[in-house]
């Protein structure tokens, strides 16, 4: 749908039962995000907040909550942008196939931005930092944050909406040591568009201008968060996925989005920065206290009966859990089509997305033997690992589409049997060592900084998947409790970790163990430590969960019989990872139980929640 704004995005959804209003009184320290977090487990409708403690505007969450209700928002244009993508990949297709793209001519002109003069709605009000919804999360966040922002910034040599960047960096509005209403943290990382704008400005010594968008068209918000091809705007991608030209006008010389209800401009000098966070977030922990860029803010506009969106990350699956499925149901043909060979990728949300990369490519090399082994795989590896936010994977699996042509990436269980009945240990995996990964993940020893392991399987089925085990095998000392966790895995809980030197002393001794429990290792390929092994075991997005974001996998990987040959190091017998928390990891997140029993209080006959939760 064409939505204008947030308000007829929020009308639509209500006229077709899918939204619904809380009236009483809430308060944004923790009591939204908690309502917002037990309402999404239910599978519920988007919410609106009429009634905010202390603050006069409006809030709705929820919006994206399951991928009906998001394909419902964008019913009208999905299938036009997909086309739109995969001309943009294959241009000689409109000329293959002319009726089939006879219509792609006005979903292009709706990309292009209009600049508006005079209807600007954004403009018609101002107000300060403090009098926006001050939306905690979680309860050691450093402060409220904006948990949809849309980011924008111009690259200084080449000023112009063409050349722009949208992202959605985390926002933070007030805590630490941040000025009330004059500054605000903005946290983004590495490898985001927003660096190189900051990075030519500071090369100059001059401020880059920063505007904040919050609300307006929904395409908006899945703009700024799209992967998109090289060379295609994230404003010329939300204009065709809404049906309607991005409207935007420049005041003070800021960039402004002339239908998003909320607008924060400000400036971010070079060399300014305070402390940010802590955040709970998308891993399932908190991101720590860190210093990110400070922006002095200039002005705050908001339009009348302005509604402000939020959301509330943690661990998955969350609200942003069905804007990855859609993002992969529009792109996920684009990028198999940037890398020669590659047929999928799939980056798993139960593992927080980054961590855990599956992938399936052509082994199409003419081998010198009868041997069927990783060759153009690993190729093709590399190349995944060198693009976009594919490069802040820690565990990438690859393997050949050719050995099992109905394995998909999407269905994990068969995906991990395939490649545990496959893999070779003393060969298959291939580490980067002392590199870059995501910001957020804390199982590296130091901020953005670990490791990354390949593991390729290709070739015939080597080994059958233990399924059972009986009693009488021995774990070493100071291991205990082995679990089932699937076909050929196991989880086996470990005495609390203290340090590296330590750990690696205690999961040695699986080797002076492993002949007499040959036929038990032999059917389990892979043992994960960790502290609880009934809660690995209990579910699929347990065992995911806790194994990749609590592993850094040049320090946490292990094996029985190890050894290294030329650098190269592999293992004879199981593959082991450490998934125990580690003293420098973050905390994970954890429900307040009296903010639960509010949220309990609205489900009751009578209330805006009953029948919900």
């Amino acid at each position: 749908m064409g939505y204008k704004n947030t308000q007829e995005c929020v009308d639509d959804l209500e006229k077709h039962g899918q939204l619904i209003r809380v009236k009483e009184e809430v308060s944004s320290e923790l009591e939204m995000a908690a309502i917002h977090l037990r309402v999404f487990e239910n599978n519920g409708p988007a919410i609106l907040f009429e009634n905010i403690k202390d603050c006069k505007f409006k809030a709705v969450s929820n919006l994206y909550g399951s991928l009906e209700r998001s394909k419902f928002i964008f019913r009208d244009t999905i299938e036009k942008i997909k086309i739109l993508i995969d001309l943009k990949n294959d241009p000689l297709e409109a000329i293959r196939h002319p009726f089939k793209y006879s219509n792609v001519g006005l979903t292009a002109y709706s990309a292009l931005p209009k600049r508006s003069r005079f209807n600007n709605p954004v403009l018609q009000n101002q107000t300060t930092i403090s009098q926006l919804p001050q939306i905690k999360c979680w309860s050691n966040d450093g402060g409220a944050f904006v948990t949809l922002p849309l980011v924008y910034t111009e690259d200084i040599d080449k000023p112009g909406v063409m050349n722009s960047n949208l992202g959605m960096y985390r926002i933070q509005l007030s805590g630490n040591e941040y000025i009330p209403d004059k500054e605000v943290g903005l946290h983004y990382q590495l490898h985001r568009g927003i660096g190189v704008h900051q990075t030519k400005s500071n090369f100059k010594g001059e401020a880059l201008k920063v505007s904040i968008f919050v609300g307006g068209p929904p395409s908006l918000t899945l703009g700024a968060v799209m992967p998109l091809p090289e060379g295609m705007s994230e404003l010329t991608f939300a204009g065709a996925l809404g049906n309607r030209r991005i409207r935007y006008t420049y005041d003070d010389g800021f960039c402004i989005a002339s239908d998003a209800d909320f607008v924060i401009t400000g400036e971010v000098f070079p060399n300014e920065n305070k402390p940010e966070g802590p955040f709970g977030d998308h891993l399932g922990y908190y991101s720590l206290k860190h210093n990110f860029p400070l922006m002095r803010v200039h002005k705050v506009y908001h339009r009348n009966n302005a509604i402000w969106p939020f959301t509330v990350v943690g661990r998955p699956p969350q609200e942003d859990t069905s804007f990855g499925v859609l993002i992969y149901e529009i792109t996920g043909a684009a990028i198999p089509k940037e890398i020669p060979g590659l047929k999928d990728v799939y980056a798993v949300d139960a593992s927080g997305v980054h961590p855990l990369l599956l992938a399936i490519g052509s082994e199409r090399y003419t081998p010198y033997s009868n041997e069927r082994k990783p060759q153009e795989i690993l190729t093709i590896a590399n190349h995944i690992l060198g693009k976009g936010q594919l490069s802040l994977a820690k565990y990438l699996f690859i393997i050949a589409g050719e050995d099992n042509p109905k394995i998909t990436t999407h269905n994990v269980k068969d995906y991990f049997m395939h490649v545990l009945e496959r893999a070779d240990w003393t060969r298959d995996l291939h580490f980067h060592t002392r590199t870059t990964i995501d910001t957020l993940d804390y199982s590296g020893t130091d901020l953005n900084s670990g490791s990354k392991v390949v593991i390729a399987a290709a070739g015939e089925k080597k080994c059958e998947l233990g399924t059972t085990f009986t009693s009488d095998f021995s774990l070493p000392e100071n291991f205990s409790d082995p679990r089932i966790v699937m076909p050929g895995v196991i989880s086996v809980k470990g005495s609390k970790y203290s340090d590296a030197q330590n750990a690696k002393n205690e999961i040695e001794k699986f080797d002076q163990l492993s002949s007499s429990n040959l036929q038990f290792f032999k059917g389990f390929p892979l043992i994960i430590i960790c502290d609880d092994s009934e809660f690995v075991s209990q579910t699929l997005n347990n065992f995911l969960w806790v194994t990749f974001t609590r592993s850094n996998p040049s320090h946490d990987i292990y094996g029985i019989n190890s050894f290294v040959e030329n650098k190269h190091w592999g293992c004879k017998g199981s593959l082991i990872i450490d998934a125990r928390i580690k003293p420098h990891h973050a905390p994970p997140l954890i429900k307040d139980p009296k903010i639960e029993r509010f949220v309990d209080s609205l489900g009751v006959k009578g209330k805006s929640l009953h029948g919900i939760i």
